[in-house]
């Protein structure tokens, strides 16, 4: 699948974000102990920002400007009702380069849809994207090995990949990123996520 499909996997399933059920609290205690590490408030970036501006409110309230980018299109019309004046990028991020350096960037359950053979050139783009002394959190599947699959748990077939943990961290620190956090947050399931900072 390519980033459009999963952008139009999302577009039929806003509903599931849009749901009393749905925790507006997943990820906000992750995110605020990434926000420790981070030396100067400024720019930040949501990848794969979605329709609940969570993140989003969370940036702003801790003194961020944030911005949003997302491949699908009614993920980001609701985004942008809920924010109208936040800059928010019709974009896939594994073409897409980001205009600013930011101090904070957040994927959190994003990346992990982009091809396995992206997740490398992405990962550097967005290290690179970053400003000295600034972090990034993502999550990913924390598999042993790379891999890839695809489901219907959502609904429509949807794609995953993930370098695994060795993968992701043996990268980071090549590309000049320090490992600040790591956590499998839902184990025994293999959610799990990273917080990285790059090099001063």
């Amino acid at each position: 699948m390519t980033p459009t499909d999963i952008g139009s996997a999302y577009d039929q399933i806003t509903h599931l974000w849009q749901s009393e059920k749905f925790n507006l609290a997943n990820g906000i205690e992750a995110h605020r102990r990434a926000l420790s590490f981070v030396k100067n408030r400024g720019r930040a970036l949501d990848i794969g920002c979605g329709c609940t501006g969570r993140f989003i409110d969370f940036l702003q309230q801790e003194g961020f400007t944030p911005e949003g980018v997302d491949i699908s299109d009614e993920m980001l019309r609701l985004a942008k009702q809920k924010h109208p004046d936040v800059t928010f990028h019709h974009q896939d991020i594994c073409q897409w380069q980001p205009p600013e350096k930011y101090n904070f960037i957040t994927a959190w359950d994003s990346i992990w849809h982009i091809p396995l053979a992206q997740q490398e050139s992405v990962m550097t783009k967005l290290i690179g994207s970053l400003n000295k002394g600034g972090v990034l959190i993502f999550s990913f599947g924390g598999t042993d090995e790379p891999g890839e699959h695809t489901d219907s748990f959502m609904g429509p077939e949807v794609y995953y990949s993930t370098l695994g943990t060795s993968g992701f961290l043996s990268l980071l620190i090549t590309l000049g990123a320090v490992c600040r956090h790591l956590e499998y947050d839902q184990y025994p399931e293999l959610h799990t996520y990273l917080i990285v900072q790059k090099q001063l």
